[in-house]
């Protein structure tokens, strides 16, 4: 995506994921899709313990979350 997101200083503030040379860091729209055409989910949607893990997929989400 060439177009600068308008909400990135907004998402940046609040954004958990620890990978820091991601290039979709704050840009939710980009990491969400990114993480789901792998099957996975973002690591906002982790506690931080979990998403320092970097283990992004569904069944860890699952697991975390029963």
């Amino acid at each position: 995506m060439n177009e600068e997101c308008s909400n990135l200083k907004k998402n940046m503030d609040q954004c958990t994921c620890t990978y820091n040379s991601c290039s979709k860091k704050g840009k939710c729209c980009e990491c969400l899709s990114y993480h789901w055409q792998r099957m996975e989910l973002p690591g906002c949607l982790f506690p931080p313990e979990v998403e320092k893990t970097y283990d992004r997929s569904i069944r860890k989400f699952i697991e975390v979350h029963q």
